[in-house]
Formats: C-alpha cells, sequence, structure tokens
C-alpha cells in the first residue's frame, strides 16, 4: 500500500504530492494555452489555434445554453479555465507513477520505526498523482466556485437572489438552504469519486503484472472519456449556478423577445 507524503505544519496536513500535481496542471495549462494563441493567423491558423477556436467556441455554446447569448462572454475565460484545468488535472495520473521506497524513519512525513516494523520494514511513498483524486482539492475548487456564485448573485442580482431562498413560499426557506449547501457537496464529491476510483482500478490492475496490460490499456482510454466528461460536468454545472444566481426572469423574456 503507497503512502502519500503528508507534512503537517502546527496541525494543518498538507499532501505534497497533491501539491506537486496541483503546481504542475497549472504549469501544463498555461503551456497549452500559450502555445495555442502564439501565433494568431487569419489566413493560415496552425492546428493549435484551430483546436482552441473550436474549443472556445464548445465553450461559448455551452455556457449559452445555461444563461442568456449576451451574458456569456465575462464567463467565458472562467469556462474555459475551468474546463482546461479540470480535465489536463484528472489525466495527470494515469500515464506512470513516482514511488520511492524508505527504509528508515522520516519524522518530518511521519514515517516511524513503528510504521516501518508493521510495514515490512519499508515504506513505499507515492509522489504522483491526478490532485482531482484528492479530496481537499476538489473541495477548494467547490468552495471557490460557491464564493463567486454568490458574490456575483449578490453583486449583479440582490433582489432576485436573495428572493428565491423564500421562493415559492417562506416556509421553503430550509429546505432551499440545504439546497445551496448541497451544490458545493455533489460538486467536490461527484469529481473526486469518479478519478479516485479510476485511479484504485489502476492499482489493482497493475497487481496483476503483464495478464493486467490488455486491461491497463482498455482502462486507460476510458479513463481519458471519463476526465473529459467530468470536466465538463464540473464547468457546466458552475455555469448554470451562476445563471441561476445573477440572471431571473425578466433577462429571460428579453432573450425571448429578441429571438423572436
Amino acid at each position: 500500500m503507497h503512502l502519500f507524503p503528508i507534512v503537517n505544519v502546527n496541525g494543518i496536513e498538507f499532501d505534497l504530492s497533491a501539491i506537486i500535481a496541483i503546481l504542475v496542471s497549472c504549469v501544463i495549462t498555461f503551456i497549452v494555452a500559450r502555445l495555442a494563441v502564439r501565433n494568431l493567423s487569419v489566413d493560415k491558423p496552425s492546428k493549435m489555434q484551430n483546436f482552441m477556436e473550436w474549443a472556445v467556441d464548445f465553450m461559448h455554446g455551452t455556457i449559452a445554453s445555461s444563461m442568456p447569448v449576451h451574458k456569456v462572454r465575462p464567463y467565458l475565460a472562467l469556462g474555459m479555465t475551468l474546463i482546461m484545468f479540470i480535465f489536463i488535472s484528472n489525466l495527470l495520473g494515469l500515464p506512470f507513477m513516482v514511488v520511492t521506497d524508505a527504509h528508515e524513519p522520516i519524522k518530518w512525513l511521519g514515517i516511524d520505526q513503528a510504521y516501518l516494523d508493521s510495514h515490512g520494514g519499508a515504506a513505499h511513498i507515492a509522489w504522483w498523482k491526478s490532485p482531482t483524486a484528492d479530496l481537499a482539492v476538489t473541495a477548494g475548487l467547490a468552495i471557490i466556485v460557491f464564493v463567486l456564485v454568490h458574490f456575483l448573485g449578490l453583486k449583479l442580482n440582490r433582489k432576485h437572489y436573495l428572493h428565491h431562498y423564500f421562493h415559492p413560499y417562506p416556509v421553503f426557506f430550509p429546505v432551499n438552504i440545504i439546497e445551496t449547501i448541497a451544490k458545493p457537496l455533489t460538486l467536490a464529491l461527484r469529481l473526486y469519486a469518479n478519478i479516485y476510483a479510476g485511479e484504485v482500478l489502476i492499482s489493482t490492475i497493475l497487481m496483476m503484472g503483464f495478464a493486467g496490460i490488455p486491461f491497463m490499456i482498455a482502462w486507460q482510454g476510458f479513463s481519458i472519456f471519463v476526465g473529459a466528461i467530468q470536466a465538463f460536468l464540473f464547468t457546466v454545472l458552475t455555469m448554470v449556478y451562476i445563471s441561476q444566481a445573477t440572471v431571473h426572469d425578466d433577462d429571460e423574456h428579453v432573450e425571448a423577445a429578441a429571438k423572436h
């Protein structure tokens, strides 16, 4: 069983493998975005530019499905950042693992002699995983979305936003509060559970040795699909929550009138 390097600082635990993976995800996301817009051309766009333009159009259409088209532009960069970062994070743990063996106690990682004795004299430390396979990471993303949604709701649509807590009747206030709290919980748990389960299955297949190679190839392909779906769902639900907090019925009537 692998042990993740966790450092305790004043009672707060920091998973070094998750921190390293987050930094790598940020760097890869920035590099991909930068390469896509490095040499923009109208006449002879590069393959990366064509791909990024397709991704932006796709995200624009996705956001527009949850809110009026004229309100999409301010959230386009947020949607692109979320889907790219989460998709890349979901895939980081697929290609390989970085594991080191410790045969001596390492106090700053919480590995003592008792732990070594109970694990055959060695601790297997895993330094690499998908950051979204850590509940703390997905919870952090969900909390950011939670704060952003309520901030935008109070800033852009305060009257209707506060009123919806008492809709359709004031007696539903507790139910609406529970619904509000449940949104970030489901965002975090859905993403974490799917990616973590995938990595657990990969670890199980690796125990099969050479016999597990066909299963590993099949599961790697399926994991890419799952990673893309989970990144899409997280981003779409974020935009839906923003729309629910910032768009009220008057905006929908205006949008419908504009279409007709």
